[in-house]
Order: structure tokens, then C-alpha cells, then sequence
């Protein structure tokens, strides 16, 4: 590893304007902001991915790689991700840090507490909720309705046992209620973090932050509580973005962490404008399949941060088809072209949507070691027979020099002539039933929607308090284009199941919770937590 000062000395970053955190990270200083704000911007590129599956895609690793390879091809590049949670990190994913020779570093620090922004937005949260129970306690002057408090509270672990729980039970703990935990990466002030635009807006999209609502059902606000200021000194230091290195030195900004299945699934809208002023392109990734982080991505994030992506990169692997076309995860190393072609559907579906974004698709076939040369070229011919383009990606293998073919293609896409015509999927003039119906049948292909008598309560208050200018956050399976995680492949005709709508006021969205799908995980049969050691001198191994 290089000194992260020398790092940001070749990025262009001069050393008054890190915030140290040890030799190899650093926050970055608002007066960097201010020294680069009037540069043009580079050229911003979504690597999003097919389905996720046993097998494992590589979405993140590809991002990496891409970015490394494209600064070895002598094109200035910076990556933008998220920053791991703790809760795939000891759960079922193992570490978020990429693998092989395309890894930001230092692994190990950033996949565990990294600079701290998760704790800091978990006690942020935790805060809110501690003031909510306690102004309850103090004579209620809000006449907040105990049984519609909508703020939960939350923790960065995966807790089954904790999402739902009843508080205040025991002579003089305040009121009895139900209540519950989620995942901090779900937390609506995780989604605050990532799409302010600075510390002043941070502040005023906390203080829009829906609690519950009062006994004449009027809605109460974070604003109310008087909680703002004291959350915004909690995450101060936390809207700073953090940049790290690959292993090759590529300057990496991470910042943030929302999932994508049950959040928007972005890395921060501050991390990202600084990528574009210190690159001529910007690699970034979006959560889970390409029908949930990169439809955020085009439908919330960049539509309220006013970004226009030049190109996306669709990363596919040989196993991963297979899987789609009906292959068990133990058989997936033996050739299978009938499954192969099956599994094909679900990447002519992704491709399908990026293209009504308006955006240049190209794909990334990650490759395997084991991959049949005959299965390979079955995906390429594919590619070409649906008019994208397609290259072979070795960056876990070879690093830069394995992603060579793929930045080429990239730069081909990015040079073109004719202008990207980037267009979000829906109109904010729209409701939000209408928003989420968009959604289901043109993105995941389904007959239409179902809503719950909750659903449909939801929706009354929505009309009522004049909120159809939202976006559209949906809550679903990431296996799956439908609310069914067993139904693979390209499934259509299928209604979509529709539980909750919830708001979430300061981000600008309201969240859809579909089919069965939790904002708190579980832990699998064996966690990765399991495998992790620490040797005496304090070496941390398995946590990949």
C-alpha cells in the first residue's frame, strides 16, 4: 500500500485537505470542495449486475478492476463505492472489499469500522428514537399517537430476534409500545447521508424526517422532537467522504452503505461529485441486480442530484446464467448449455432496461477460473446478437491487465458521437401508485400490483398529505425480477405483492415493502463470522 498522502497527491488532492485517519485513509475536507467545485465534471459510469446468485457475480471486484484498468490504459479514473456493513460482513456475504488483485485497501479496516460513518449514523438514529420515547414520557405535549410511531430503531448487525420488540416495559420506563430494529444501512438517515449535497442539507432533510403521527393524524417531524441539531452533530464528521486506494493505487472514494434490496442502494451523492471533479471518469456501483440498485440509481439518485450517467456495465458470469437456467450451485463448474441458454433470459432483461434509462449498455463477463471457453463465447455471441457490446473481464486474476479488453469497450461507448439521452422511468407529477406500477410492469416485467388493506391505508395518507412528488424506493427480493426469490430466469405475468408503503420524507422517497422481504436479516445457518481469526499480532484473517 501507498501512503494514502501520496495517493491523493497523484489524484490531484493536496495534503491540507485530508483528514487523517492513520497512514492509509483519509476523510476529505470541505475546502477540497470549495478548491474544486467550478472544474468540469468527468464522464460517470454505473457498474450494476445481473441477479445475484450463490455463485457470486462480482459486481464490486469489477468496479475495482474497471477503475485500475482504465487508469493503466492512461484514462484518469476514480471509483465511488459504498462502504461495507457489518451485517454481510460477519453474516452471509463476508467482506464488500472486491478480491484477488482488484481489492480496495486497507481491506480489513474498511470492511469492519472503517472511519465510523455507520456508527455514527446508527447512533444518530438511535438518538431520534431515545427523544421520541422520552418526550412520550414527559407529558407527550406533540400528542404523538403511540401506536402510530413509525421511527424504529436500529443497530449494523443482522438480529432476526430483534425486528419486532415491545419497549418501555417495567414500572417508570415510559410507554408500553411495539416496535422493532432494522439494519443501519436501512435507515432513512443512512439514505439522508448519501443524497445531501452538503452538511447544510443534511440538516434540513433530518429535520423532514416522518416519527409518526399525532392523535388527530397529523404527521410529526424529527423537527418536532428537537433532535436535528444534536443528529447533525452525531454525523458531522460522517458526511465527509473517505478515500482509499486500490491495490494498484487507483483513488477510491467510499461513502455510504445502503442496501439496495430493502434501501436505495447508492454510495453518497457528495462522494460522487467529488469523483467527477477529480476524474475524467468516474467507475461507481449500485447495489444487488440492475431491477433494484440501478433502477435507484437512475430513478432517485440521479434525479435528485441532477447527475447523467454516460455508460453502464452489466456484469454477467457463465455460473450465474446457469443458475438462472435451473443449475444447483454444486453443479454449476460442470458445462450446461441448455441451461446456459435458459439463464440467458435474465441478462437480456437487464440489458432490455438499462437501454430505457436511455444509457449505452456494455457487458462485463466476469470470468471464472474453470469457465468453458464454449460457454464463454455462447455469452459473447449473445451479447452480439442483442447489439451490445461484451468483453471478458480477468481483473480478479490479473488486475489492470485483465480488465484491458473491458476498458477498451468502455471507452468506445464513451467516446461516441452521439449524445446520451438519460431519462429517469417515471414523472414525479405521477402518483405513487402509478410510480410503483411503472416499476413493476416495465422493470420487472409483471401483470401488475396488489396492494394490502396496510398498503392501501398507506396510500390514502400519501394522497391525503399531498406527497406524489416522491420517488419510489422498492423493498424486494434481489433474487428474483418478481417478489418470489425461487423464480429465476426472466418471469413475467406475475402479480407483485404489495405489504407497507412507508415514508421517508427527508430522503424524498417512499419505500414499497413487497412479498416477504425484512429490513432487519438474519444470520445464515453458518455465519462468516464463524470462519474470521485473529492471530497474536493482531492479523485478522477470512474476513473476505
Amino acid at each position: 500500500m501507498r501512503l494514502i498522502t501520496e495517493v491523493a497527491s497523484a489524484a490531484g488532492i493536496k495534503e491540507e485537505h485530508l483528514e487523517l485517519y492513520g497512514k492509509y485513509k483519509s476523510k476529505l475536507a470541505p475546502s477540497l470542495w470549495a478548491e474544486l467545485k467550478h472544474q468540469p465534471d468527468g464522464k460517470l459510469v454505473l457498474v450494476t449486475a445481473m441477479n445475484p446468485t450463490p455463485a457470486g457475480e462480482g459486481k464490486t471486484l469489477t468496479t475495482i478492476g474497471l477503475a485500475q484498468a482504465m487508469n493503466a490504459a492512461g484514462v484518469r479514473t476514480v471509483a465511488a463505492l459504498r462502504e461495507p456493513s457489518l451485517g454481510p460482513c460477519l453474516g452471509m456475504k463476508g467482506g464488500a472489499t472486491g478480491g484477488g488483485k482488484a481489492q480496495i485497501v486497507p481491506a480489513d479496516e474498511i470492511n469492519l469500522h472503517f472511519t465510523g460513518d455507520i456508527h455514527a449514523v446508527t447512533s444518530a438514529h438511535n438518538l431520534l428514537s431515545a427523544m421520541i420515547d422520552n418526550h412520550m414520557f414527559q407529558g407527550n405535549s406533540l400528542g404523538l399517537d403511540p401506536q402510530r410511531i413509525v421511527w424504529k430503531r436500529v443497530m449494523d448487525m443482522n438480529d432476526r430476534s430483534l425486528r419486532n420488540i415491545v419497549t418501555g416495559i417495567g414500572d417508570g420506563n415510559g410507554t408500553v409500545r411495539e416496535s422493532g430494529f432494522q439494519i443501519t444501512t436501512a435507515s432513512e438517515i443512512m439514505a439522508v447521508l448519501c443524497l445531501c449535497s452538503d452538511l447544510a442539507d443534511l440538516k434540513q432533510r433530518l429535520s423532514r424526517i416522518l416519527v409518526g403521527y399525532d392523535h388527530a393524524g397529523q404527521p410529526v417531524t424529527a423537527q418536532a422532537i428537537g433532535a436535528v441539531e444534536a443528529m447533525t452533530a452525531l454525523l458531522k464528521e460522517a458526511v465527509k467522504p473517505n478515500l482509499v486506494q486500490t491495490l494498484e493505487g487507483t483513488p477510491v472514494i467510499v461513502h455510504g452503505g445502503p442496501f439496495a434490496n430493502i434501501a436505495h442502494g447508492c454510495s453518497s451523492v457528495i462522494g460522487t461529485r467529488y469523483a467527477l471533479k477529480l476524474g475524467d471518469v468516474v467507475v461507481t456501483e449500485a447495489g444487488f441486480g440492475a431491477d433494484l440498485g440501478a433502477e435507484k440509481f437512475m430513478d432517485i439518485k440521479c434525479r435528485q442530484a441532477g447527475l447523467a450517467p454516460a455508460a453502464a456495465v452489466l456484469v454477467v458470469t457463465v455460473k450465474s446464467l446457469k443458475y438462472n437456467g435451473g443449475v444447483r450451485k454444486e453443479e454449476l463448474h460442470q458445462g450446461n448449455q441448455p441451461a446456459l441458454l435458459s439463464g440467458l433470459s435474465n441478462m437480456e432483461r437487464h440489458i432490455e432496461n438499462l437501454r430505457k434509462f436511455g444509457v449505452p449498455v456494455l457487458v462485463a463477463l466476469n470470468h471464472f477460473e474453470g469457465d468453458a471457453p464454449a460457454e464463454v463465447n455462447e455469452v459473447l455471441e449473445a451479447c452480439g446478437r442483442l447489439g451490445v457490446p461484451a468483453a471478458v473481464s480477468k481483473v480478479w486474476a490479473e488486475g489492470s491487465a485483465g480488465g484491458q479488453e473491458l476498458a477498451k469497450e468502455l471507452m468506445k461507448l464513451l467516446d461516441r458521437e452521439e449524445p446520451v439521452q438519460y431519462a429517469p422511468l417515471y414523472e414525479d407529477h405521477l402518483d405513487i401508485s402509478s410510480k410503483i406500477n411503472r416499476i413493476v410492469t416495465e422493470i420487472y416485467r409483471g401483470a401488475g400490483v396488489a396492494f394490502s388493506p396496510a398498503a392501501k391505508r398507506s396510500l390514502a395518507i400519501i394522497d391525503r398529505l399531498g406527497l406524489h412528488h416522491l420517488q419510489v424506493c422498492m423493498a424486494k427480493t434481489p433474487y428474483s425480477f418478481s417478489d418470489q426469490p425461487r423464480l429465476l430466469g426472466a418471469p413475467e405475468g406475475f402479480t407483485m405483492g404489495v405489504r407497507d408503503i412507508t415514508l421517508s420524507l427527508g430522503a424524498g422517497f417512499a419505500v414499497v415493502i413487497t412479498g416477504n422481504i425484512v429490513t432487519m436479516p438474519g444470520l445464515p445457518a453458518k455465519p462468516a463470522a464463524e470462519g474470521i481469526l485473529v492471530d497474536e499480532d493482531g492479523v485478522i484473517s477470512g474476513l473476505e
